[in-house]
């Protein structure tokens, strides 16, 4: 397997484009990450089923969020996408969002050539409310059997804050 930190770089997120590695497919209670030391995915733990994912997880190459991990995405599609595949995706906003006392936000984007829904995702005002909704109540309680309370929405934000996000992410792995 490829180190996508060495092959891909974040992509032309000034332009609202980056690229996005899959680590888990929505509807997934495997927790996978990227195991950057090395270079493969790791199957972390496997969550209670009442909590699969909303939508595809996964990371930016060649970024940090302060938690220490590559910056995390929400990948929105139509269908469950692999883990280990890699897509240029278009940037809508970003959920602000504190994990046991750490930021960890996550960039909310879709794929940048969506043809079966006629790329009608520009924004993320464009998403389902129901699907916000969701995404919202998954990341306030999905720690809730071990560790209640410990994460928290703060909210949700479009581009221009998003930008600063992925900005601030890539000047963390460049330091």
């Amino acid at each position: 397997m490829a180190d996508f930190n060495k092959i891909l770089d974040p992509g032309d997120y000034e332009n609202g484009e980056i690229n996005v590695v899959v680590e888990i497919p929505t509807g997934s209670n495997h927790k996978i990450e990227w195991d950057r030391k090395n270079a493969c995915f790791m199957l972390d733990r496997i969550e209670p089923i009442a909590f699969a994912k909303p939508c595809n997880y996964g990371f930016i190459p060649q970024t940090l969020d302060e938690d220490g991990d590559e910056l995390d995405v929400l990948l929105i599609t139509d269908q469950p996408l692999t883990t280990g595949i890699y897509t240029k995706a278009r940037v809508l906003g970003v959920m602000k969002f504190v994990d046991d006392g750490e930021v960890d936000d996550k960039i909310i984007a879709v794929p940048a050539d969506d043809r079966n829904n006629g790329d009608a995702y520009q924004s993320l005002e464009d998403l389902p409310k129901r699907l916000i909704e969701q995404i919202e109540f998954h990341f306030d309680h999905y720690k809730d059997l071990k560790k209640p309370g410990t994460t928290k929405v703060e909210k949700f934000a479009g581009l221009d804050e998003a930008k600063t996000v992925i900005k601030d992410a890539i000047a963390r792995w460049t330091a």
